[in-house]
């Protein structure tokens, strides 16, 4: 039993009393009164503003999203915006399809405008790329999206950006949450009317013309436009937005690209923050595709696509010409196909720069290394978030070091271009199809061309295993868990010989062949990471926006039966980390 102490229920008593929130708030409050736990778990901390904004369980509360705490991190947030001067180039807004998201983006937007802030708010729904994209199209000094992803239903979130576009990184991330942190009071966080708002001309909304700039900027980035005029008529494409933000931008660019057949699941096709159709609108969950491939086998087509609720992850299935069943691709995979076509096709071209760079993550499949050594162009690897990845576009238009070719994640997510500097599936859409279309003409499905992939460059396989841990003693067990594995590193992982182990959170690379140490060459993080021989890995981190402890692994075989014999084996030993 959790004992409620005293600064608790002081905290729940002045949500439950003060007139500064809402009757429904109160009401909410007061209808759990007596119940401890649900107290203590809703006000024993603040809703906690992170590396990348806000993520909660919508409802009434200290550490739950509503109103109150979306405006205490504007508040916060425009304070460190006026420290930069960045009143006049304001911020822009957008928002998904979840419960709250536009009430929690008109909030926000009201406090910077309260604030003296100029806010360009979208109409209406949009995907966060297309974020991504207007700010700098605008010229503004930062963005935020309201959005919890691939979330469940009972969450949402509050994502800031900054002038790159990309999402908030060091130092920025950290003056930014000192700012929020140093709000005390909510009745200190300023707001107004949106009628005074506009009256003042800081509220301004975002229409359609950012949507014509955003789809012309990825048109321009299609490498063979003919092949899919070939196979426009022919080729059939099932797509589900999930009831998320995806629909309408989706099928734009499709349409705009010629593809004539592309059927969207009706079930699935409004939006909807309540996702009645899944229990988890998340395109990495096989159970997402179920109405897809449903109507995939009526209409027999040749892809499946699926977007999570804001539009910035993609799932895909393909068809198997040897059995003729759908398949699963993996982010790896996908991201392998997109890459292994965008260099190819580039190459081809003469369009393939000699300071080329493709971009992943530490924890994402370690084909790619094979793929850029292929075509001669750099391989860098980043920290696990697509903000890391937004991050080395910045680096390479400071410096001139690199051009950015593609940059993929694991999680579903990848980014052709530098319209955005975040994952986006509407162009990963655009992509995968022009490569589909490409492959088809050669007598291939995307599937048969994933398998070519693997004979050419080995079968690396990845897997990923999370634990969720709810509540306040989740939190602890999973400090408990990175403790334990930190302090006391395997030198071996099952039938495998730990060659390095790294620490991000200390900075250190420690060598077990030479017995030498360095450091990681990475920023501050808490994860652990152990490097095998031939490739194989596996990497333990907590979730930075879920309650969870995820452990990543990869191995590679010279056949498929070869890789999953070997990472069977190979995940019953990472999961024994956990034990010992």
């Amino acid at each position: 039993m959790i004992d409620v102490n005293e600064n608790i229920l002081k905290s729940y008593k002045l949500w439950c009393e003060d007139n500064y929130f809402d009757n429904a708030t109160k009401k909410e409050l007061l209808a759990i009164s007596g119940d401890e736990k649900e107290i203590t778990e809703r006000f024993y901390t603040d809703l906690k503003f992170g590396t990348g904004g806000l993520r909660g369980i919508l409802g009434a509360g200290t550490n739950r999203m509503n109103i109150y705490t979306v405006r205490k991190a504007t508040q916060g947030l425009a304070n460190f915006v006026l420290k930069e001067n960045g009143a006049d180039r304001g911020v822009a807004i957008a928002y998904d399809s979840r419960r709250m998201s536009p009430e929690f983006a008109r909030e926000t937007a009201l406090c910077l405008a309260a604030n003296g802030i100029k806010v360009y708010i979208f109409e209406s729904l949009r995907p966060t790329p297309e974020l991504s994209f207007a700010l700098r199209e605008l010229g503004c000094i930062a963005g935020i999206v309201i959005t919890a992803s691939h979330n469940p239903a009972e969450y949402n979130g509050y994502k800031v950006y900054w002038e790159d576009g990309a999402q908030i990184t060091y130092p920025k991330d950290i003056e930014i949450i000192s700012e929020v942190n140093a709000i005390e009071s909510y009745n200190s966080v300023k707001t107004m009317t949106e009628a005074e708002a506009v009256s003042a001309g800081l509220y301004n909304v975002i229409g359609t013309e950012i949507d014509d700039r955003y789809m012309q900027a990825l048109k321009a980035l299609v490498l063979n436009p003919d092949v899919i005029k070939k196979q426009a008529s022919s080729f059939k494409i099932v797509y589900t937005p999930l009831h998320g933000t995806g629909n309408l931008p989706v099928r734009r660019i499709l349409n705009e690209l010629g593809f004539e057949n592309v059927y969207v699941v009706p079930e699935q096709e409004k939006p909807d923050g309540a996702f009645p159709t899944v229990g988890y609108p998340n395109p990495e969950d096989p159970a997402a595709f179920a109405l897809a491939l449903e109507l995939a086998k009526k209409v027999d087509a040749d892809l499946v696509l699926a977007t999570d609720p804001d539009a910035d992850r993609l799932g895909v299935y393909a068809k198997d010409s040897r059995t003729g069943e759908y398949v699963s691709f993996t982010g790896n995979m996908s991201g392998m196909v997109v890459c292994e076509y965008q260099l190819s096709q580039r190459k081809a071209k003469g369009m393939l720069p000699e300071n080329g760079a493709v971009v992943t993550t530490i924890v994402s499949g370690k084909m790619a290394r094979a793929v850029a050594k292929e075509y001669n162009v750099d391989l860098i690897e980043t920290l696990t978030g697509f903000k890391y990845i937004g991050e080395q576009i910045k680096f390479f238009k400071q410096d001139g070091s690199h051009e950015f070719l593609f940059g993929y994640e694991e999680s579903y997510g990848c980014l052709v271009g530098t319209h955005a500097r975040d994952k986006d599936a509407v162009v990963a859409v655009m992509a995968l199809c022009e490569a589909a279309a490409y492959y088809k003409e050669q007598g291939l499905t995307l599937w048969d061309q994933m398998i070519k992939l693997f004979d050419k460059y080995g079968y690396y396989k990845e897997a990923l295993h999370t634990v969720t841990l709810k509540g306040i003693e989740g939190a602890e067990k999973i400090q408990s868990i990175m403790n334990c594995v930190r302090n006391n590193p395997p030198s071996n992982i099952g039938d495998y010989k730990v060659n390095a182990f790294y620490d991000y959170s200390k900075d250190v690379r420690i060598d077990n062949v030479t017995g030498t140490t360095g450091k990681t060459g990475l920023p501050n993080s808490n994860v652990l990471y152990f490097e095998m021989e031939n490739d194989t890995w596996c990497c333990v981190r907590p979730s930075g926006t879920e309650p969870k402890i995820k452990l990543y692994m990869g191995v590679k075989g010279s056949s498929q039966d070869e890789a999953d014999t070997k990472m069977e084996s190979f995940k019953a030993a990472v999961l024994r980390l956990l034990e010992d």
